[in-house]
């Protein structure tokens, strides 16, 4: 592990030398804040022992490039969430859907409002549609649907995404007059809530070119 005092602003990435108050007067222990973040600068397998790989480590702070861009990726990728939320769509981007169902499960339990319930419902759902369990992914989205239709407007956004989400688990089962059905429901919202040049609009009419290409 390499830390370079002259590269790193101790305001941002505080770190201390505490091997004088370590229980294992040998060691030369660092305590780091929690958020720290450490770049991989090698890995390479001990020579002593063939089962365990040695991982070369540099701390980096916020002033990082490669680390700001990162960040920066993160929160637009993930910026509609906040929280384990976050984490959750961190989770899906990188292709952990079955990590992220699990999380939304727990978070579940938790909700407290309408609102978070359908959001979690929505993007069970779409873990399901990833993981191939169209129906199941039809059942959690048909669950924040109802929610979205009590809650709010009928010609609201997000009864439109959740339609157009049933839409292609209906297409990928095979249903497609009921896929059709769907999304035309979807269409119907952004045709009344778009103007008529937004990409939505255009996905919408595609999503339903592709059914009638599908039978």
């Amino acid at each position: 592990m390499t830390v370079d005092p002259n590269a790193i602003s101790a305001t941002t990435t505080p770190f201390a030398l505490i091997d004088e108050y370590s229980a294992i007067e040998t060691e030369k222990e660092i305590l780091f804040s929690m958020h720290t973040v450490f770049r991989i600068e090698d890995i390479k397998q001990s020579i002593s022992n063939k089962r365990l790989w040695e991982v070369q480590l540099i701390l980096t702070d916020k002033n990082d490039p490669q680390l700001a861009t990162l960040t920066n990726r993160i929160r637009e990728e993930t910026q509609e969430s906040t929280g384990w939320y976050r984490m959750g769509q961190l989770l899906y981007k990188v292709g952990h859907f079955n990590q992220a169902e699990e999380l939304y499960t727990e978070l579940l339990k938790n909700a407290s409002t309408d609102s978070d319930r359908a959001f979690i419902y929505h993007h069970l759902g779409v873990m399901k549609f990833q993981l191939g369990q169209y129906q199941e992914a039809v059942s959690f989205y048909e669950k924040s649907l109802e929610i979205n239709r009590k809650t709010l407007p009928d010609d609201h956004s997000s009864c439109a995404n959740t339609y157009t989400a049933i839409g292609a688990a209906y297409n990928n089962m095979g249903n497609y007059p009921k896929a059709l059905e769907i999304y035309e429901k979807a269409l119907k919202i952004w045709e009344k809530t778009l103007p008529l040049n937004r990409p939505l609009l255009a996905t919408s009419y595609n999503n339903i070119a592709g059914v009638y290409r599908d039978m």
